[in-house]
């Protein structure tokens, strides 16, 4: 029994469901904001650049979700 060797890129269910939690919020956020930002350019108050910035994000933090929870 002394021979028992680690698991290899093994990560906790506790901390896989937090860095998924974690990705859920900022997905939320960045969205949210993204297409608030996006109706506010529509209308000429702010640029384009910051909300489709955002809109990226937001799709990252789906693709870091969907990857974690697979």
């Amino acid at each position: 029994m002394a021979n028992l060797e680690k698991r290899g890129a093994y990560t906790p269910r506790r901390v896989r469901e937090q860095r998924a939690y974690r990705l859920v919020v900022a997905g939320g956020i960045t969205g949210v904001a993204g297409v608030a930002g996006l109706v506010l350019a529509i209308a000429g108050v702010v640029s384009a650049f910051w909300p489709i910035v955002l809109l990226i994000l937001c799709g990252l933090c789906v693709v870091g979700f969907r990857s974690a929870t697979r």
